[in-house]
C-alpha cells in the first residue's frame, strides 16, 4: 500500500499486511482528525470488536497540526503535536482492535479545495481497495470547515468509482453540529450503548485534546445520552446512548444530486414542520 505523503502512517495492530487488511474491511470510517473516528464511528468499532468476521478500518485524513493546546501541551510545536496525535490514534487502534488505521497526514488547507492530487489519489485508493458494508463520514450540515471538506472529498472519491463498486450504505454522523433537528423519520439512530468502558477508554486516549482543554469524552457521551432520552416524547427509552446520523446513500447512488440541495432539503422539511405545528396550535 502506498500513500501520497511520506509522513503518512499505515498501521495494522495485529501486524498483518495493510493491503489485505484494507480488502477485508467491513466497516470503514473516514474522518478529518485524530479522535473523530472514536466519536463518529463508535457503533462500528463496537460491532467489530473481538469479532472474527467483522473488520473496522479507520482513516484520519489531516495531520492534526492545528489543534488548540493548553496545560502540558501549551508549548508544543505543530510538529510535536502531530507526533503526539499520531501515536494517540495508533493507541486507540490497539485498544479498539482495529483492523487497520491509516493517517494520511494532509494539511487541512489541502482538503478545503477540490483538485488536490494527493488527497484525491489517497481517498480513491482507499475506497477502491475495499467493499465495506457501511461507511461512516462527517455530515454535510457540520459547522467545522475541515469536516465538511473531508466529507466532500470522500464523496468525490466514491462517486469516481463504478456504480457497482460504491458502498451500499453511507452515513454522515453528527459532530460539530448535532443532528437532533432532523425530522424523526430521517434520523438514523446509531446505538452507542455497547461496552461503555471501551467507549470511554477510546476517547480518553486522546490526552492531547482532553488535557489540552477540550473534554470531548464527556461531551460525546453526554450528547449520546441526551439523544436517547429526548428522542421520543411519548415513549420510554429503548436505548441508553444514541448518535444521530444522516443517510448519505442517495448522494452515492446519484452523482448528479448536489450535496447542498440534499442538505438544504432536510432544513426545509424542518422549517415546514415548525411552521405547521405553530399554525396548528395557534
Amino acid at each position: 500500500m502506498k500513500l501520497s505523503r511520506p509522513d503518512a502512517d499505515i498501521f495494522t495492530p495485529d501486524g498483518s499486511d495493510p493491503a489485505k487488511a484494507l480488502a477485508r474491511t467491513t466497516h470503514l470510517c473516514v474522518t478529518a482528525h485524530q479522535d473523530d473516528i472514536e466519536i463518529n464511528a463508535y457503533p462500528g468499532i463496537a460491532e467489530c470488536y473481538g469479532k472474527a468476521d467483522r473488520f473496522f478500518t479507520g482513516v484520519t485524513v489531516t495531520n492534526g497540526a492545528g489543534s488548540p493546546r493548553t496545560g502540558k501541551f501549551a508549548n508544543h510545536t505543530d510538529a510535536q503535536m502531530q507526533a503526539v496525535r499520531r501515536e494517540e490514534q495508533r493507541e486507540a487502534a490497539r485498544i479498539g482492535k482495529y483492523n487497520l488505521q491509516l493517517q494520511l497526514a494532509h494539511p487541512s488547507v489541502d482538503l478545503k479545495k477540490p483538485g488536490n492530487a494527493g488527497v484525491a489519489a489517497d481517498l480513491k485508493a482507499i475506497f477502491a481497495g475495499c467493499r465495506p458494508s457501511v461507511v461512516y463520514l462527517h455530515q454535510p450540515a457540520d459547522k467545522h470547515d475541515t469536516h465538511v471538506a473531508v466529507l466532500l472529498r470522500s464523496l468525490e472519491a466514491i462517486r469516481a468509482l463504478p456504480a457497482a463498486q460504491r458502498p451500499k450504505r453511507v452515513l454522515g454522523v453528527e459532530a460539530w453540529r448535532g443532528l437532533d433537528w432532523l425530522m424523526d423519520d430521517e434520523k438514523v439512530p446509531l446505538d452507542c450503548s455497547a461496552n461503555p468502558e471501551l467507549s470511554l477508554k477510546l476517547m480518553q486516549v486522546f490526552d492531547s485534546q482532553i488535557a489540552g482543554g477540550k473534554r470531548y469524552d464527556l461531551a460525546a457521551i453526554g450528547r449520546r445520552k441526551a439523544n436517547a432520552s429526548f428522542f421520543a416524547s411519548h415513549a420510554t427509552d429503548t436505548l441508553t446512548d444514541i448518535a444521530w446520523a444522516m443517510d448519505l446513500t442517495p448522494l452515492v447512488a446519484d452523482e448528479k444530486l448536489l450535496v447542498k440541495d440534499f442538505t438544504l432539503g432536510c432544513v426545509d422539511r424542518l422549517r415546514a414542520d415548525i411552521a405547521s405545528r405553530i399554525a396548528k396550535l395557534s
